[in-house]
């Protein structure tokens, strides 16, 4: 009983979100309307030229009938033979130019719906994509934005042609015999209250289809991302069973939806065929009765075909559009996603960065998560200084790096930049001052050169080499195949100390006023930590520099060391004052020693 009751709340709903998104459809595809229309218009007009040939026919024939008792007229059949060419020709014509202009139109609904997309993704916050899987936006921009575009190609004109075709044969049924017109309609009757009631079991099952396609992409890229790891641990059997239970709960759903739509050619044809074989029937009957012709039964056997065929396009349409609301409640779920606030009032640049970095009382907590990480955070950064930030794991050190770069938003407290608050500077201006180096080190498929001059402009070769040689890099990118022009992809591969040496020199080409380092040597031996400190000292010189470490020994010449600890600093100072105190941070670092030892 309440399986009932759930199954009846359940179908308004649906119903109500299929209608919902084929309106926001309409409104989204409306700059495009002129060429969806044109192209209707000659949808409509080759199907009333379509309707047009069984009058023909019906002439042809009863000339032909007529002629068998007193002679045919050859002359009279030939122009209306050549006519009914013209019409079907014509109406060819007509078909190919509908076909050509409405792929045309969804191309460009695709296109759109990719950039829109692609836009939006720069203007979501950050804490989107940490509980949004990456393999469901791609499935998104992908499947859903193909299944929209096909669908809309497939539905529209379809049900454009097969309205037409149904009512234009209708009306032309009832031009030529009312009783054998009323038999074809009582025939397909039965047709439409079936159509309508599969159409409405099936409508839950695609937006499900949707949702499991998602899931299952969103895991497939997860696993494979992660297959190093999958492997080390034997979580193979665990990833296939969960890949196995996503599977089914997609076959299961793609099955009723399929199954259930399916349902409706075969019996649509059957429909027709019965329509067909009452109206031959009732026809015959006639003609035996002397009330109509045998040009009249040929033409209806051709319009029963055009009224009753029609039935199992809508059917079709109607099952694409069912695809299209699924996919396209997808789509416009993502395109109205809680962006980025409007910074468009907002001071773009710094005139001239000193590098005076003030946090003052910082208070933040993730946005998807009632826990406060950062509870009353203050420290100031002098110009040229090198801070180095360490604690335990968890104590918000990269947190504050994010805050300190606006990939989040405080919830009390301010940050500045030479006394200018970071809220009141649009985040590209924020990024502008910074380079990073992060642990976790991102390189794209392209050439060495186009990873390390990555959206910087005019960058000599010179400079470029100048920054690998400084990190150490210069010797094996030389070995390369190409060298510099050498395309980074599955053929090339780099250890993760060579990609952090690449994403280093990237930081020192990119040259901007302050420095922020995250664990930026965890990859690397120690020989090459020592050249590349080397390089990083002199990069340095002169920058705020930031420094997250968990190996203290390399941030001990640090101008001012923040220690801390459950998003609070519990101790500030030099590497020699804070051992002196003996308290937090020498108990850190002596326990590294103690470690090694």
């Amino acid at each position: 009983m309440a399986g009932r009751q759930m199954k009846r709340m359940e179908k308004p709903e649906r119903s109500k979100d299929f209608l919902g998104t084929w309106k926001r459809l309409i409104l989204y595809i409306r700059r495009h309307l002129t060429v969806m229309i044109l192209a209707l218009i000659f949808a409509f007009a080759g199907t009333i030229l379509t309707l047009l040939g069984p009058s023909k026919l019906k002439e042809i024939t009863n000339l032909i009938t007529a002629g068998m008792m007193t002679g045919i007229d050859m002359a009279a059949i030939a122009r209306t033979g050549l006519l009914l060419i013209g019409f079907y020709v014509a109406s060819m014509g007509l078909s190919v130019a509908q076909g050509a202009i409405m792929a045309t139109f969804t191309e460009r609904i695709a296109k759109r719906m990719r950039s829109d997309i692609s836009g939006k993704i720069n203007r979501l916050p950050m804490w989107y994509f940490n509980r949004t899987a990456t393999g469901d936006i791609l499935s998104r921009v992908t499947n859903d934005v193909d299944t929209v575009a096909q669908s809309i190609n497939m539905s529209i004109s379809d049900l454009v042609t097969s309205a037409t075709l149904m009512i234009g044969s209708l009306v032309m049924m009832l031009l030529n015999n009312l009783i054998m017109t009323a038999t074809a309609v009582a025939a397909t009757v039965l047709g439409f209250g079936l159509m309508s009631l599969i159409m409405s079991r099936s409508q839950k099952f695609f937006f499900r289809q949707q949702k499991h396609l998602g899931e299952i992409n969103g895991h497939v890229e997860e696993i494979y991302t992660g297959h190093t790891v999958v492997k080390a641990y034997n979580g193979e059997r665990a990833a296939r069973a969960a890949f196995l239970q996503m599977n089914e709960n997609l076959r299961d759903s793609s099955f009723r939806a399929q199954c259930l739509s399916g349902l409706m050619p075969p019996l649509m044809g059957f429909i027709g065929n019965f329509g067909y074989v009452a109206v031959c029937v009732v026809g015959a009957t006639l003609v035996f009765h002397g009330k109509t012709d045998f040009g009249t039964i040929v033409a209806f056997m051709i319009y029963i075909r055009y009224f009753t065929r029609p039935l199992s396009q809508i059917a079709q349409s109607m099952q694409a559009m069912q695809s299209a609301a699924a996919a396209g409640e997808r789509v416009f779920e993502f395109l109205d996603a809680e962006e980025l606030s409007d910074e468009s009032g907002k001071q773009t640049a710094l005139p001239q960065t000193r590098g005076l970095v003030e946090f003052d009382h910082v208070r933040f907590g993730y946005e998807d998560s009632d826990r406060i990480v950062i509870h009353d955070f203050s420290a100031v950064a002098l110009p040229g200084q090198k801070v180095a930030i360490v604690g335990p794991t968890g104590a918000g050190k990269t947190t504050m790096v994010n805050l300190l770069m606006r990939f989040h938003e405080l919830q009390g407290g301010q940050i500045r930049i030479d006394g200018v608050p970071t809220s009141a500077l649009t985040r590209q201006a924020v990024h502008d001052q910074f380079c990073m180096v992060l642990q976790d080190t991102w390189l794209f498929e392209g050439t060495v050169r186009e990873n390390l001059v990555y959206c910087e402009k005019d960058v000599s070769d010179a400079k470029m080499r100048r920054a690998c040689k400084a990190v150490g890099l210069d010797h094996f990118i030389r070995t390369l195949p190409k060298g510099y022009d050498t395309v980074l992809n599955d053929q090339v591969n780099l250890s993760a100390g060579q990609k952090q040496q690449l994403t280093i020199a990237r930081a020192m080409i990119a040259d901007r006023p302050m420095l922020i380092l995250d664990e930026a040597t965890s990859s690397v031996d120690t020989r090459t930590e020592l050249q590349i400190q080397k390089a990083m000292d002199a990069l340095m010189k002169d920058r705020t520099s930031f420094i997250i470490a968990h190996r203290l020994s390399t941030i001990r010449d640090a101008d001012l060391i923040l220690v801390m600890r459950d998003g609070d600093i519990v101790e500030s100072g030099t590497h020699r004052e804070l051992l002196e105190r003996g308290g937090f941070y020498a108990e850190l670092y002596n326990s590294q020693f103690d470690n090694n030892s």
